[in-house]
């Protein structure tokens, strides 16, 4: 899908950005005339992308380890000259469970995958971000912090965590020039929500295809959302008409009233 967002010159840096909508909000970035550099924990995802995009850079690293984050930014310091845009895109849709099934190694990693992963991305490039007086992190938390979402816990609550701290980062950065913003997607259309659709339909004793339709019902316009609906936020937020907008959580969810 052609960009239109403007943002030549840009440095962008994409978690996750090997496949599914970090792949399209990497690419989107690209066709805009960005420079990008991905990382994902996924090998095979990595070297397509960077077969289909020579130009880019694509790094094989788990974003919820320290070290593996710092060479990360080293490798997007050594490529771009410096991070404009950080896009703290990974997350896992943890277990489907009543919470006395839940086990603590389940809590433990949805919160590092979920959260621990933004805070060791941000504080990797905010350095940089604050030598040059700008930057922009978007992190990507979901609609589901809004209403909750029964047998979902750790993920609800680890994207509920994702807002308050890009609410307390915009502020404590603001003075530096570098805005925080936090995304709600709805449903993303693609493999992973089949995969949550048909674990929580086997939860509840459903047919996937009816709790897919049961999910609709409660979003206004009755649509899941596409991954370029998320790249194209993230576009706008990046571009000089988004440059007031730091502090927001903001809904790209077809207005998501409940989810059960």
């Amino acid at each position: 899908m052609e960009s239109d967002i403007g943002a030549t010159g840009l440095r962008i840096l994409v978690t996750a950005g090997g496949a599914g909508a970090g792949r399209v909000i990497a690419t989107h970035f690209l066709d805009a005339g960005a420079k990008v550099v991905i990382s994902d924990v996924d090998t095979t995802s990595i070297v397509s992308f960077s077969a289909e995009w020579p130009g880019s850079l694509g790094i094989v690293a788990d974003a919820s380890d320290e070290q593996a984050v710092e060479n990360v930014v080293a490798a997007a310091r050594t490529q771009m000259g410096g991070v404009d845009v950080l896009v703290n895109n990974v997350g896992i849709s943890g277990p489907t469970a009543l919470i006395e099934d839940i086990t603590l190694d389940q809590w433990n990693e949805a919160l590092r995958i979920n959260l621990t992963s933004h805070f060791l991305f941000a504080r990797a490039v905010i350095p940089m971000m604050k030598a040059q007086g700008s930057g922009l992190i978007v992190n990507i938390s979901s609609a589901s912090a809004k209403v909750g979402l029964p047998l979902r816990l750790p993920y609800v609550v680890s994207k509920s965590a994702v807002i308050a701290m890009s609410m307390n980062l915009a502020r404590e950065l603001g003075p530096s020039g570098i805005r925080v913003n936090a995304i709600l997607p709805g449903a993303i259309r693609g493999e992973r929500i089949g995969r949550v659709i048909r674990t929580k339909a086997d939860a509840l004793g459903l047919d996937p295809a009816d709790y897919e339709r049961s999910l609709l019902r409660y979003i206004s316009l009755r649509t899941m959302v596409e991954p370029d609906d998320i790249a194209a936020m993230i576009g706008f937020l990046a571009s000089p008409a988004g440059s007031r907008i730091s502090g927001q959580s903001i809904g790209v969810d077809g207005n998501l009233e409940w989810e059960e």
